[in-house]
């Protein structure tokens, strides 16, 4: 069965509770002071089924000190049903809540002329001559004008058509969407616990699905529903649907808090925003404080006002439940006066200030943007190497799981964007970041030209370490598929050989003979370097060459030969063979004439190459 959401708006007492009741039969006042009162205070739910569409109902209050209320039934309707007494005609409040229903989009609606019973023909026309004149020009232009009286049922069955022949005409919510389903009510049911109610603005709801209460950041699971006052199996988006909770109490839940998918939105203290201020409002003045109004909640906030005062970044007192794309409402903080509306462009802005010419082409960027990729490059672009998650092409761009795989392949497939694991990066970045890791390889050879190349550690600190998981190695394969580099324990330019000079060249051979001379009693390096005659600047670089040639070994602070080492653990591994399976420092002093200073760091390496063991003071050969 097909379903719409119609939210009633019109000025006090022109009759909108009256005629829901008389279209359902059910009485949306559901407040003893409202029925005491006879005015409505809060919001009201009623629903009818008429030609296999099924009518819900949000009935908002006509007063102007309750229309906090009626804009939180409003940014869940699908169309509007703007309702005005015969004997009265326009009012006040019919053209707030006119004007808050065409800020907010409203697709489609009709106006049902209340009361007809109560005046003549001339007196209807008249009524009707000033809805038309109201209406021009927005979507309500040319939509039906129906009379109608609750009291007599005149008109009803003509209403109800065309309340189901507007339904076919207003395009489905986005069933494939992340579950959201904005709150407007929290009760407690005997034998069942916490209920809240909303209109499903997109995705679905089933029973055991786990959701996230927001900005709280509590998680429930769904236990049952009903849609439309009946007990279903699932909920789709456009639908009236109560759920049963778990886990939470109604004094976790506020009105405007948001149950959605888990990991589907990000509560933030700013957004950025496209505003449309209404002609008799005051111009919006810069660190304003206004009251913010989206789905079901009101914010405050204070607005900054870009070059253009088409666009304002607001900061929100509280965490406020954002995605782009979102309509809202600002009225004034005092007196509250509906001023204006318009779209969020980004619910996650960047720190910076808004009054530049760079904010300000940001701004018109983003309001430019006709397809969905061209905003979400914005987001990637200002991400840098950090990458933008995939999960913010849901939560930040507004897009649905199934778009939003779609434009990610686009911007992937046409090169824009290099995906990094589950993070875009704008490929611009990445080949920047490419030349800028060559350049630094490049700068690492010319400082340290005897080096092999500069460690990967090192290379990524200096240039990736606030990058997305993954691209340094993935910069360094695809720079090595390129011949540009060679990638080791360290990173070279491709093609580089190191030469020495005639001093370095005579250095290392002489300071390689001194150690090889030496066996297990080697100098110290500046011993070394006085008996081979090289100058100690020189000598330590030679040193520092031969250790990564691995032609000296350092143990401790001294450094011997390798083939000095080699013999060694030969020689020890022939004693075993010998019948002699033990080793202390004693013995091992004397048998290879060396002092303590040496012998324990060569019987500590032994123990480390596993050619012995210690146990207790002496040694075992393995």
């Amino acid at each position: 069965m097909r379903s719409i959401v119609v939210g009633t708006a019109g000025h006090i007492d022109h009759g909108k509770s009256s005629l829901v009741l008389a279209l359902t039969g059910t009485d949306p006042d559901r407040w003893k002071e409202e029925k005491d009162r006879g005015i409505t205070i809060d919001l009201g739910f009623a629903h009818f089924e008429h030609e296999g569409v099924n009518v819900a109902f949000v009935d908002v209050p006509g007063h102007e000190k309750f229309v906090r209320n009626m804009l939180a039934g409003a940014g869940g309707i699908d169309a509007v049903m703007l309702v005005v007494a015969a004997d009265e005609s326009v009012m006040p409040q019919t053209r707030e809540h006119f004007e808050i229903c065409r800020l907010l989009q409203v697709k489609a609606g009709l106006v049902a002329l209340t009361k007809a019973d109560l005046v003549d023909d001339d007196t209807a026309q008249l009524c009707r001559l000033e809805v038309r004149d109201l209406v021009k020009g927005s979507f309500l232009e040319g939509a039906p004008v129906v009379a109608v009286s609750s009291r007599t049922g005149a008109g009803l069955d003509g209403l109800r058509r065309e309340l189901a022949a507007t339904a076919m005409k207003v395009p489905q919510r986005p069933a494939d969407g992340v579950a959201r389903l904005p709150i407007d009510r929290a009760f407690s049911m005997r034998g069942f616990g916490t209920v809240v109610t909303g209109t499903l603005v997109s995705g679905a709801v089933e029973p055991d699905d786990t959701l996230a209460l927001l900005p709280a950041g509590r998680t429930t699971k769904v236990r049952g529903m009903q849609v439309h006052g009946r007990a279903a199996d699932a909920a789709r988006a456009g639908q009236r649907t109560a759920v049963n909770v778990a886990g939470l109490e109604v004094g976790d839940v506020s009105r405007g808090d948001v149950l959605c998918a888990p990991g589907a939105f990000e509560p933030g203290r700013r957004a950025d925003l496209q505003v449309e201020m209404l002609a008799a409002a005051p111009p919006l003045k810069h660190g304003s404080r206004v009251r913010f109004h989206q789905g079901t909640s009101e914010l405050l906030g204070r607005v900054s006002i870009a070059l253009d005062s088409r666009y304002v970044r607001i900061r929100f007192e509280k965490p406020a439940v954002l995605t782009r794309g979102d309509r809202f409402i600002l009225r004034a903080y005092s007196p509250p006066a509906t001023i204006g509306g318009g779209t969020v462009l980004d619910p996650q802005p960047p720190r910076g200030a808004v009054r530049t010419s760079a904010a300000r082409a940001r701004f018109d960027r983003l309001a430019a943007d006709v397809t969905p990729g061209a905003a979400v490059m914005a987001f990637i672009e200002e991400k840098g190497i950090a990458g933008l998650p995939r999960e913010s092409l849901i939560s930040r761009a507004g897009l649905s799981p199934s778009i939003s795989a779609v434009v990610a392949g686009e911007l992937t497939s046409t090169g824009q964007v290099t995906a990094v694991g589950n993070s875009l990066v704008a490929s611009s970045v990445v080949d920047e970041r490419a030349d800028a890791l060559v350049k630094t390889v490049a700068a690492y050879h010319q400082a340290e030209p005897l080096a092999p190349g500069i460690a990967r550690e090192e290379a990524r600190t200096r240039l990736f370490e606030h990058a997305a998981p993954d691209l340094f190695e993935q910069v360094v394969m695809r720079l090595e598929c390129e011949g540009r580099l060679v990638a080791r324990d360290t990173l070279a330019a491709a093609g580089r050989t190191m030469s020495l000079s005639g001093d370095e060249t005579r250095a290392r051979e002489a300071l390689q003979s001194a150690f090889k001379v030496s066996g297990l009693a080697p100098p110290d390096a500046r011993t070394a370097a006085s008996a081979a005659g090289v100058d100690e600047a020189v000598s330590e670089r030679m040193l520092k060459l031969l250790i990564r040639e691995k032609v000296l070994v350092r143990l401790d602070q001294l450094l011997f030969h390798a083939d000095a080492l080699e013999r060694l653990k030969s020689d020890v591994r022939a004693r075993k063979s010998a019948g002699d399976p033990r080793l202390d420092v004693a013995v091992f002093k004397e048998r290879y004439g060396i002092s303590r200073k040496f012998a324990i760091p060569l019987l500590e390496y032994l123990d480390r190459e596993r050619v012995t063991r210690r146990v207790g003071d002496g040694r075992v050969i393995l």
